[in-house]
């Protein structure tokens, strides 16, 4: 049996999209400006803002951003100003200078429309993209390459500066705008740019959408909820390094110096170097390291007197010894009657595994996973001229203490990494990655 349930009108999708984002959010007594370009996404969106503000309280008005890039922009700005004396909205008009960039033409337009908007009195800004704006933007991200933030699209809710963002008919098609503003005998301009298929966006839309559409008939709703999968993902990520530094006693970054550092994190380089606080993050193997600073310390050769404790402040630790039966060093092997603690200098060779020949300590480091960072600061000790026991892979097997011989069995201690002892920048712990 057929289903009996009505589809809903275009009208009540567009106005039953628009009520339920902006309910959400509170609104009541904030003024929003709708950002009108004279488009039938823009004017649908001013015309049911327009319908809804008795029923949820907020002060409604409009901002018209005149870029110049067009020889109709002056019509552009006369329809945008009858439509708000027609509805008595109030018009803010902005007349703006484009200097294209390294970004394109549109880049630099949509920095100085983003620049007007953060200017008006209000508390929030709304605009009329919608699904196939989404699905554009993310399709046109992803083949440029685009990680999770470029991946996820556009926010239906964010925030720049103290002002909310506010995209009310992003889940709706284009066809259903359009229906809407037939039905209530709206006028709306076309933008010829929109015919250009010079510009990517246009391209894709007049030329690429069809053949998916074709194929993939819901292509805009797929690539919409994978966009809010990735956004879901990037909001685990902020929240998990907000968490991670918080933990460690560090001020918590800007939500857009956050947003940054997640995607920094999560190319997985382990030349990303993201200096917050005093501290310095680090990703290593898919772990994110807090450290100080990474200046190579200067050190000069240490020798070890017998204490149990040996402080390396220089390094941001110290060395602690003791004694246990058949492990650690053989003090009968050495050389020399006093061990040296050095730094590496490059092309040092250990052999902590007998059965195993003698390798660099490079290639030791990197099959246990020792961050690059670290290798440059951690303490070598030496008798003589030669290695004893690298930090992290060990004894060499020349100086193994066996049956029953007391050993001493050095070990590297980190300093607790602090908010004061940051800027010294000698201690690392690790975290997994939010990435």
């Amino acid at each position: 049996m057929a289903s009996s349930r009505k589809r809903p009108s275009a009208s009540e999708r567009v106005l039953g999209a628009a009520r339920r984002l902006l309910a959400a959010q509170g609104l009541r007594g904030t003024r929003i400006a709708v950002g009108l370009s004279g488009g039938v996404d823009s004017v649908v969106l001013l015309h049911a803002l327009r319908a809804l503000a008795p029923e949820l309280g907020y002060r409604l008005s409009a901002i018209h951003v005149h870029h110049g890039l067009s020889p109709n922009a002056d019509d552009w700005r006369r329809f945008c100003a009858r439509i708000c004396r027609r509805w008595n909205i109030p018009l803010v008009s902005r007349k703006v200078r484009v200097i294209p960039g390294k970004k394109g033409v549109e880049a630099a337009a949509r920095e100085q429309r983003y620049a007007a908007y953060r200017r008006l009195r209000a508390g929030a800004v709304a605009l009329g993209h919608q699904l196939d704006d989404q699905a554009e933007t993310v399709l046109m991200n992803l083949l440029r390459g685009a990680g999770p933030a470029g991946a996820s699209g556009m926010p239906s809710v964010g925030r720049f500066g103290t002002k909310l963002l506010l995209r009310p008919l992003l889940a709706t098609p284009r066809e259903a705008i359009v229906a809407y503003a037939q039905s209530h005998g709206l006028d709306w301009v076309e933008d010829e740019s929109n015919r250009d298929d010079a510009r990517t966006r246009s391209y894709l839309r007049r030329r690429v959408a069809p053949l998916l559409a074709a194929r993939f008939p819901r292509w805009r709703e797929s690539l919409a909820r994978a966009a809010r999968h990735f956004a879901a993902a990037d909001a685990d990520a902020n929240r998990l390094l907000r968490a991670f530094l918080a933990s460690r006693g560090l001020r918590a970054p800007s939500e857009k110096r956050l947003v940054e550092m997640v995607r920094q994190l999560a190319s997985g380089g382990s030349r990303v170097t993201i200096p917050h606080d005093g501290a310095v993050l680090r990703v290593y193997r898919g772990d994110v390291s807090l450290t100080g600073p990474l200046d190579v310390p200067r050190f000069e050769p240490v020798r070890w007197n017998g204490e149990r404790r040996l402080a390396l402040p220089q390094l941001g630790g110290e060395l602690r010894f003791r004694r246990a039966t058949g492990r650690g060093i053989d003090p009968s092997k050495l050389t020399a009657d006093k061990l040296l603690v050095r730094l590496r200098r490059g092309g040092e060779r250990l052999q902590p595994d007998p059965r195993r020949p003698r390798r660099t300590l490079k290639n030791l480091y990197q099959e246990a996973g020792v961050p690059p960072w670290e290798r440059v600061r951690t303490p070598l000790l030496y008798s003589g001229p030669d290695l004893v026991w690298a930090t992290g892979l060990g004894v060499d097997a020349r100086f193994q203490a066996t049956g029953r011989t007391r050993g001493i069995v050095p070990e590297w201690r980190n300093l607790p990494l602090s908010r004061d002892n940051s800027r010294g920048g000698h201690t690392s712990c690790s975290a997994s990655s939010p990435s």
